[in-house]
Order: C-alpha cells, then structure tokens, then sequence
C-alpha cells in the first residue's frame, strides 16, 4: 500500500503538499508513512481536489470543515500513538479509529504489554 500512497502523491501534487503540511515536527518517517495513509483514507472532501483552487475557497470552507481536520488529525494521533506506542484510550475512541484504520497494514509496529498484563502474569 505504502507504494499505492507514493504514486498517488506522485500524480497528485496538491494533495501531497495538503497531507505533507499536517505531518507533525519530529515524527519519524515510519510513523508518518502510516499516519499519512491514515489521513489520505479519511480525508473525503477535506483534500484538496486537483487543478487550483477557486479564489476565497478557503474562506467559504473554515468552519466545519477546519473542525472534521481538526478532528480527523486527532483520530490520525490517536491511532499512530496506540500503535507505535502502546496507548489507550476510551472504548468510544478505539472503536472509531480502530474502524477508521481499517485496512492499513503496519507489520513494523512493536508489541507492547497492556498494565493489565503485567498485573496477571504477577498474579
């Protein structure tokens, strides 16, 4: 998949720069490969179409479109952050990005033990 992503990118050079400005300061490239994918499939109409953009565009679109960015980076953390680094978070919120990563394959991803198993193996 990640070579589906370059090539898209590759063809689609808005989109690259839209998705490549939303890549966080000090991410590694590893989790950025899988974030990016994460946020190219969820992204709907929040990317930027092709050819150039109609004058006050960006205007027209801040309110809920800048919320579902806001949130759809959020959920793109969140999901990177539980599982590159083992975190958890509500039922509600691993449902939603767990559904939301469907499909991408990350096989480089360490395992990490969950508090809840390290107190059963002591018990």
């Amino acid at each position: 998949m990640a070579q589906e992503v370059s090539e898209y990118l590759s063809q689609n050079p808005r989109v690259a720069a839209w998705v490549e400005a939303l890549r966080c300061e000090g991410e590694t490239d590893k989790h950025w490969r899988h974030r990016r994918e994460f946020l190219l499939r969820n992204a709907g109409d929040l990317a930027p179409a092709g050819g150039a953009a109609p004058a006050g565009a960006a205007d027209a679109e801040s309110g809920a479109s800048s919320r579902q960015l806001q949130q759809l980076i959020s959920f793109s953390m969140a999901w990177a952050n539980h599982v590159f680094l083992g975190c958890r978070y509500s039922q509600k919120v691993m449902d939603k990005i767990l559904s939301m990563a469907e499909g991408i394959k990350v096989t480089d991803a360490p395992i990490h033990t969950t508090r809840d198993e390290l107190v059963a193996k002591k018990g």
